[in-house]
């Protein structure tokens, strides 16, 4: 026989140690992938950048080309729409540029282009990437050739890469007479970023220009934020032109990497663009099928928990905490030994607790109880049959519940009020089971039973009300197969209970 139990011990012991494997893989991979989190009610921002485009037509036919942001490390695309009546549209992927072409027009012409993007990182602003053509120098004149070689000179004296260095020399306060002589009386973002550029060709650096958004909510006729990006140790890396610094700044988005311009207009002239950015806020997961799907895993996203509707999963959500429930009953019966009133009434105590509130829930629960084996013990001088009496007490406990509720209505009382939560068959055969427990083994083993009832189903309470392990126990369901097999191990527990120790004591000495 103990052959047969260590058999089945070993067994049960290499599944528990598959489903803690298989449990763990699946939360990595939910974490990572789908994006899920160990703590409820995360949320993730959705970024809405719209562009609006116009201008007058010319009379020829109309062809609009227009840079749009790419999903990478920082960014992922949620969705993408373009108005643009009378349009055909089509986009170059490998350019990442948006083509809407059309016959001449006439009057003012209005395209709006408009992208949702979610979970936004700093990318630290690598990109690797080919490596590009050795750029050719600039053509300058002997005079503007030598004052920038003169400032990349000066440059090095400044901290940080090549490229760093150049930006902070051109920015410094106050402003070096060399570099104040260099650069032009009017001096835009854009010119900054084509000096630099040049300035980087001396070096042999290829860089490019770069255009992106800070992440935060603005009001209309944004303008892109200029950046230059240099290939530097084997990567793309992104500048900011104002002080150096190397990397995407937090909440960036690149809406366009190389190229000269943002948008290209033919066939119209005064083109304007105008940008701006909104959020919003959703679950993070409610993106979890978006991201299953980017990842080419949408089959295996549909026919999960998750996919169901709201009201399902939040029936599935309580279901998947039952389990835990379950292995705190187990353990306090099986291993701590307490005697309760019956298997899963503590349980089912503890689910009313968490509709009633706790202290709520235990005032009512007493004032039933109280009541219930009074008008038991009364009952009893009448000599009913079991199911006439049960049924009875069922009555009375209905009544009980009716009169609580309307006294708390009257008396605006929210814990009379609680009492209709209270399972009613449950409490019944609660009140006959400890009567007939008083009349067979006295009150003294009656009231045992009751108060361990009463400390299991608060010890359940406190674990199945945590807001926290519900939403792990929801959102990591694999973790119940790990419940399984911790339960079905503990079946083979044939030692001691911890109740049993003081009992057994005297033979301990002897």
């Amino acid at each position: 026989m103990l052959k047969k139990i260590a058999s089945v011990r070993g067994i049960l012991s290499i599944f528990l140690f598959l489903s803690i494997i298989y449990a763990g893989y699946c939360i990595y991979y939910k974490v990572e992938y789908w994006g899920f989190h160990f703590t409820p009610k995360q949320t993730a921002n959705i970024w809405s950048i719209e562009a609006h485009i116009s201008f007058e037509p010319t009379g020829e036919p109309i062809k609009v080309s227009l840079t749009t942001p790419r999903s990478n490390d920082s960014f992922k695309v949620l969705e993408e729409n373009t108005i643009a009546e009378g349009y055909k549209i089509s986009k170059n992927k490998t350019a990442s540029r948006l083509i809407m072409t059309s016959p001449a027009r006439e009057e003012l012409q209005d395209i709006y282009y408009k992208i949702l993007l979610f979970d936004n990182t700093d990318s630290r602003g690598k990109t690797k990437s080919a490596a590009p053509a050795t750029p050719e120098a600039p053509i300058f004149d002997e005079q503007k050739l030598a004052a920038a070689k003169q400032l990349l000179k000066l440059a090095q004296a400044r901290e940080g890469d090549p490229v760093s260095q150049i930006i902070r020399l051109l920015n410094e306060e106050p402003m070096h007479p060399a570099v104040q002589a260099y650069l032009p009386v009017k001096t835009t973002q854009k010119i900054m970023v084509e000096i630099i550029s040049d300035l980087l060709a001396l070096k042999k650096i290829p860089s490019q220009i770069a255009r992106g958004f800070k992440l935060q909510e603005s009001k209309k006729s944004l303008s892109p934020d200029l950046m230059i990006e240099a290939y530097t140790n084997g990567s793309w890396r992104i500048y900011d032109i104002k002080t150096g610094k190397k990397g995407i700044p937090d909440n960036f988005v690149l809406f366009q990497r190389g190229g000269q311009s943002l948008i290209d207009v033919e066939g119209g002239e005064n083109s304007v663009i105008k940008f701006s950015v909104l959020k919003s806020i959703t679950s993070s997961m409610k993106l979890a099928g978006q991201r299953a799907k980017l990842l080419n895993q949408e089959d295996r996203f549909q026919y999960s928990i998750y996919n169901l509707p709201l009201a399902q999963q939040n029936t599935l959500k309580w279901l998947s905490i039952f389990p835990l429930a379950i292995l705190m009953i187990v353990l306090m019966r099986n291993v701590i030994g307490l005697q309760t009133m019956g298997t899963f009434t503590p349980m089912l105590l503890a689910m009313s607790l968490i509709k009633t509130g706790f202290w709520p829930g235990m005032l009512c629960f007493a004032i039933i109880m109280t009541l219930g084996l009074l008008i038991r013990f009364v009952m009893s001088k009448f000599n009913l049959l079991l199911v006439p009496r049960i049924s009875a007490v069922v009555i009375f406990v209905i009544l009980i519940m009716q009169s609580l509720t309307i006294i708390g209505y009257q008396l605006d009382f929210h814990i009379a009020q609680s009492a209709v939560f209270f399972p009613i068959i449950i409490m019944s055969w609660i009140i006959e089971r400890a009567s007939i427990t008083w009349e067979e083994d006295g009150a003294l083993n009656a009231c045992r039973e009751i108060i361990f009832s009463l400390v299991v189903a608060i010890a359940t309470y406190f674990v199945i009300s945590s807001e926290y392990i519900r939403h792990i126990m929801f959102a990591f369901n694999e973790l119940n197969l790990v419940v399984l097999f911790m339960v079905m191990l503990l079946g083979t527990y044939t030692g001691y209970r911890l109740m049993e120790l003081k009992r057994f004591r005297p033979l301990v000495k002897k």
